[in-house]
């Protein structure tokens, strides 16, 4: 009785805080919505069929389906709305599907064996990243033999031009799997490498940035202590330790990259200031570390010195498309999943709308007709929102009732696991004396540990652009990088290309063909 009570009180609660639209109250108001979406859904039946000459991956480290949700409320309200109602950009997307994202030897999964996956179209163990699973974690000797290539090296090799940029350190997790071959994704610098591993031929994921796929055009995020020999110090904290290159074999990578991109358009930032007065056509390779390791959070950010994913989105899409063949962009938004480890959920979905911007961004420079965009995630968390929260509710608030159990309040926002695990007096923490809407606020979690963890349930991927509806149902996680390369004509299965309309259709192949054409007149000649 107690509880349906709370519940028909978070009802009247609800309309009188009046927090709809008044038109909401019309029927009339949802059948003209739900006929709009009949209408745009008939018109989904006119496949885009196009060659792909762009393609954009949007991850949202750790962005399970409460977290897009959660981020979409979280969007509204800070435009003045109630925020339910509110459009995340991915939303707008006409195509969705799930990903399965256990890894081989895991049901819920790490960021390096998903990366794997939906880099490399290649299932893989956690822990390790641009190997198959026949690699073992941090066994140096099982990594030869078993490297396996990602898209970003597909449309290198096809002549496109290919970027990574992210909110987190260039060679951590997700990034690392575009480029690099290794069992260890903790193998940040030869630094943080075992003996064994180095005397073994092993390579640091920021060494194998440079040397395994040479000509990356843009690489932007943090990352900067793993490019400098032990005891450097860096350029934005000349005086904090804590920040100095971790580097054993005294190289010094980021005077390498310099040297060799000097006669070539290259440049070097590691600010916002530098890169924002960069003018894009003047720049053919572009390198910024705006962090000595991950970049702060976006409610953190020092304006001065840290640029926002949006303005490196625009800044590195800018310098791609000059390219005629096109090219290929992985964008991460890498510190949801951080904020979310941390049990501070305010940071994490910041990160998410963030997100959502700069694929906002990306969708104004460039187009449907020739640009297929994907946005995922690797996998999810144990985070989670309820209550019975009325609408328009601050998704950072209480629920509208206590506990019947313990008769306390209760945050709308919960974790199954993490840090947000606090007793009192041998009870729960009583959340209305604390501020539980501050940035850093721990949210309350059912089982004590120092990091939540990931979640395993599927993820969802949303599509857009050519043969974007290949991305439908649930599907294995692997799947991803096949379906972009065979829009865009790269990789493995590219027979397709020249039948679409009895000859190609891209400008891509154009260079191909007329030696062809070329060759057989000189034989009727």
């Amino acid at each position: 009785m107690k509880v349906a009570a709370l519940f028909i009180l978070s009802c009247l609660v609800w309309v009188g805080m009046g927090k709809f639209p008044e038109q909401e109250k019309n029927p009339a108001f949802w059948n003209e919505q739900a006929q709009r979406s009949i209408k745009n859904a008939l018109n989904l039946q006119n496949l885009n069929k196009n060659i792909a000459k762009n393609i954009i991956l949007f991850l949202g480290d750790g962005m399970g389906v409460p977290t897009v949700t959660a981020a979409r409320i979280l969007k509204g309200q800070l435009n003045g709305q109630s925020g339910e109602e509110t459009q995340l950009e991915m939303d707008k997307f006409p195509y969705v599907a799930l990903s399965k994202t256990y890894n081989t030897n895991a049901q819920v999964p790490d960021s390096a064996g998903t990366a794997t996956a939906f880099l490399c179209g290649v299932k893989a163990n956690e822990g390790t990243v641009g190997v198959s699973a026949a690699s073992v974690r941090s066994q140096c000797n099982t990594t030869q033999g078993n490297e396996v290539t990602s898209i970003l090296r597909w449309a290198k090799e096809a002549g496109k031009s290919v970027g990574i940029v992210t909110t987190t350190r260039v060679n951590h997790a997700t990034p690392s799997a575009a480029y690099a071959h290794c069992v260890d994704r903790e193998w940040y610098s030869d630094g943080d490498m075992p003996t064994e591993a180095l005397q073994g031929g092993c390579k640091d994921i920021a060494r194998q940035l440079f040397e395994n796929i040479p000509g990356i055009d843009v690489i932007m995020g943090g990352g900067r202590r793993y490019m400098y020999p032990r005891n450097t110090s860096d350029v934005e904290y000349p005086t904090d330790i804590k920040h100095n290159g971790t580097r054993k074999d005294g190289r010094n990578l980021l005077e390498e990259w310099i040297d060799g991109v000097k006669d070539k358009r290259g440049q070097y930032v590691w600010n916002r200031k530098d890169l924002l007065s960069l003018n894009p056509n003047n720049v053919n390779y572009l390198l910024g570390l705006f962090e000595p390791a991950d970049l702060a959070y976006e409610l953190e950010r020092n304006k001065d010195t840290d640029p926002s994913l949006t303005e490196m989105v625009d800044v590195a899409i800018k310098i791609l498309k000059k390219n005629e063949r096109g090219f290929y962009l992985l964008v991460e938004g890498g510190r949801i999943d951080h904020g979310h480890h941390e049990g501070k959920a305010k940071q994490a979905l910041h990160e998410a709308v963030e997100m959502d911007r700069a694929i906002t961004r990306a969708g104004l420079l460039t187009s449907l007709h020739d640009t297929l965009t994907v946005v995922t995630a690797d996998h999810s968390h144990v985070f989670s929102f309820g209550g019975y929260t009325p609408r328009g509710n601050s998704i950072f608030g209480l629920a509208p009732m206590m506990s019947d159990v313990d008769n306390k309040p209760f945050t709308s926002i919960l974790y199954g696991n993490g840090p947000g695990f606090k007793l009192v007096n041998s009870g729960r923490e009583n959340v209305s004396t604390v501020d539980y809407e501050q940035n850093n606020y721990q949210a309350q979690s059912a089982v004590p540990l120092r990091s939540e963890t990931h979640g395993g349930e599927d993820v969802a991927i949303f599509s857009k652009g050519p043969m974007a509806h290949l991305l439908h149902g649930v599907q294995e996680q692997h799947y991803i990088p096949h379906v972009m390369a065979y829009a865009a004509c790269i990789g493995q299965n590219k027979d397709h290309c020249w039948a679409r309309s009895g000859v190609a259709t891209s400008v891509n192949h154009v260079s191909l063909i007329l030696p062809i054409l070329l060759g057989v007149a000189l034989l009727v000649c």
